[in-house]
Parts: C-alpha cells; sequence; structure tokens
C-alpha cells in the first residue's frame, strides 16, 4: 500500500469512529471539571472539600460533544430549509 491510501483509510477510520462515537454517546465528560460537576479545593489540612459549582457545564459534569453539536445544528438547518 503507498502511504497516501494508509494515510486515507487511518483518516476514515478516526472519522467513522468519532462519528459512531457521537452517535452512541453525545455527552462526554466536562474538560474544566473533569465529570465532577464542581471544583475540588483542599482546606488547610489538606482535606479535599467541594468548591464552586461548574459554570461551563451547569453543575452536570457532562458537555455535549463537538461532532453531535454540529450535527445537530446541521439538521435543524435542514429540518428549516424543507419544512412546508
Amino acid at each position: 500500500m503507498t502511504p497516501a491510501l494508509l494515510a486515507s483509510a487511518l483518516l476514515l477510520f478516526v472519522t467513522l469512529s468519532y462519528a459512531s462515537l457521537c452517535a452512541a454517546s453525545p455527552f462526554g465528560n466536562c474538560r474544566k471539571c473533569h465529570g465532577f460537576g464542581h471544583a475540588t479545593k483542599t482546606d488547610r489540612k489538606g482535606r479535599t472539600k467541594r468548591g464552586k459549582d461548574c459554570r461551563r457545564c451547569k453543575a452536570t459534569g457532562k458537555r455535549i460533544r463537538a461532532g453531535r453539536w454540529l450535527y445537530n445544528r446541521w439538521a435543524r438547518i435542514y429540518r428549516a430549509g424543507t419544512a412546508d
């Protein structure tokens, strides 16, 4: 196999894998709070405490994946354009 064909096959595999991940699990962990929904702080003794709620995910710990967001946007525009 030529390197260009191998690279194309790898790119196609990665794209289809991400598309199937977005279809199966549209929500992923929040990158800011790592899925906890809040920040973690330590007190003076070094014990961990719950901090403020995460503003990015609104304390749910989950965010919509970029691929699913793009698909939802495309579907919304498509439905709006084909409505009678």
